[in-house]
């Protein structure tokens, strides 16, 4: 079993995006600017937009952080997406979710320009992105096809079995398979005969939000398992059952471990490739945003990206 180290890829990416930036602003004396909008005091969203924004000046974009209060009207809201769409000074916008209740999800991502739309949920780049279009590709399915492409994992041909079906990873990722040439299956909560279906996969991803759903009897020997998962447990018992001493340590500091969707301990001895959690598919995520940052910034001045 190998570890596919997605940390140590994302360290990679970083760095020739803050190359690429020092280049750009030597040349054209402008850096591209992300604005991140956090609508009200969600802890993890909190955490989420600080990790941005310092990646954001770890690799030389610049940062505009806007926070609103939870109690923002949708209209108000829009109004300053508004503004930032007309802004041409700003390149991405990212509005962190979830969104209050009462605020239309799908009508605030709708109403960024999509040449600003670094998260790449605008129906009219995953519409790009369905008809084999270059846009700005959703982060973590793309991060998760440029991982493979790393360790030169072939997708072509494969059997790709992707459990969930949501449209931040799911759905885009299929199409992103499917672009590479990869025979893809999407299962969900309503599908039949899940193991069997999943074992019959070359390349599985698990991104369903269950921890430790995946056990060595869903996977196929020699499969390459990704684990887009992330879960905060508390319970002692399964935490030393899949990490030993140290889920029990982590429990007793942080009052939580972080597990994926995938039982690692298991599953790494029957995978021929396996991403960790954390240190996997999460941090290529934030370095495939810097990414769409950049290419934004070019696609808005013209500049032919490579």
């Amino acid at each position: 079993m190998e570890k596919l180290d997605g940390k140590k890829i994302s360290e990679k990416f970083l760095f020739e995006v803050k190359k690429e930036v020092e280049y750009l602003k030597n040349r054209l004396n402008k850096s591209p600017v992300l604005a991140t909008v956090l609508v009200g005091d969600n802890p993890a969203s909190k955490v989420y937009v600080s990790r941005k924004i310092k990646t954001c000046q770890k690799v030389g974009i610049g940062s505009m952080d806007i926070k609103l209060p939870s109690s923002i009207r949708e209209g108000d809201l829009l109004n300053e997406i508004d503004r930032l769409n007309k802004n041409d000074d700003v390149n991405g916008i990212l509005v962190q979710l979830p969104l209050p209740p009462h605020i239309d999800v799908e009508k605030v991502i709708s109403f960024i320009s999509p040449i600003k739309d670094v998260d790449g949920f605008h129906p009219v780049n995953l519409g790009n992105l369905l008809r084999g279009n270059d846009s700005l590709y959703p982060c973590t399915p793309f991060g998760i096809i440029k991982l493979l492409k790393e360790y030169d994992i072939q997708v072509e041909g494969k059997n790709c079995v992707i459990i969930g079906r949501s449209v931040i990873v799911g759905k885009p990722l299929a199409l992103l398979l499917l672009k590479e040439n990869g025979t893809v299956t999407i299962c969900h909560s309503k599908s039949k005969n899940l193991k069997e279906i999943s074992k019959s996969a070359d390349i599985l991803i698990a991104a369903i939000g269950k921890p430790g759903f995946v056990t060595p009897d869903y996977v196929k020997k020699g499969a390459v398992v990704i684990d887009v998962g992330i879960n905060s447990i508390s319970d002692k018992n399964y935490a030393f059952r899949i990490k030993g001493e140290v889920g029990l340590k982590s429990i007793e500091k942080k009052g939580y471990l972080l597990v994926g969707d995938v039982e690692y301990k298991t599953v790494s001895n029957i995978a021929s490739y396996i991403t960790p959690v954390p240190g996997g598919v999460g941090p290529l995520t934030i370095s495939i945003l810097m990414e769409n940052t950049l290419k934004a910034f070019k696609l808005q001045r013209g500049i032919k990206n490579d």
